[in-house]
């Protein structure tokens, strides 16, 4: 088959964020949080026909200080769930959020922590700050 390209979880490594390019290095005040709770993430797809997407895994009270990117993205929530700054509401496993460019937002995970992935449809930058 060609014009496809199977991405087997399994077989890609967990990111090691401080090799990432700098446009893919997420701030390094996350990055140290995330060493020290175990939050983690796979970048799965870089690119192929134009999508990024990202699996991550975040522990209990892990928090996501108030951020935004330079492309849109939706989460998409695989198992346990979070809460997001401002009323914007919570989001529950199979539930699902779509995110504009541009929009700053926080949030933090639940009692179970959460796995989710994140699609966009360009490797985003993030700017923390409120």
């Amino acid at each position: 088959m060609t014009g496809a390209k199977l991405l087997r979880f399994a077989e890609i490594d967990w990111d090691r964020p401080r090799e990432n390019a700098p446009g893919a290095r997420p701030p390094e005040a996350l990055v140290r949080e995330a060493e020290r709770t175990g939050a983690r993430r796979k970048r799965i797809a870089r690119g192929e026909a134009g999508f990024y997407m990202n699996h991550s895994c975040m522990p209990a009270g892990f928090r996501v200080p108030p951020h935004a990117h330079d492309h849109d993205e939706l989460i998409v929530v695989l198992r346990g769930g979070c809460r997001f700054d401002d009323g914007l509401g919570e989001l529950e496993p199979d539930d699902s959020i779509v995110i504009r460019a541009g929009t700053r937002y926080g949030f933090t995970c639940g009692s179970e922590g959460m796995d989710f992935l994140t699609i966009r449809t360009g490797e985003a930058s993030v700017e923390l700050g409120d």
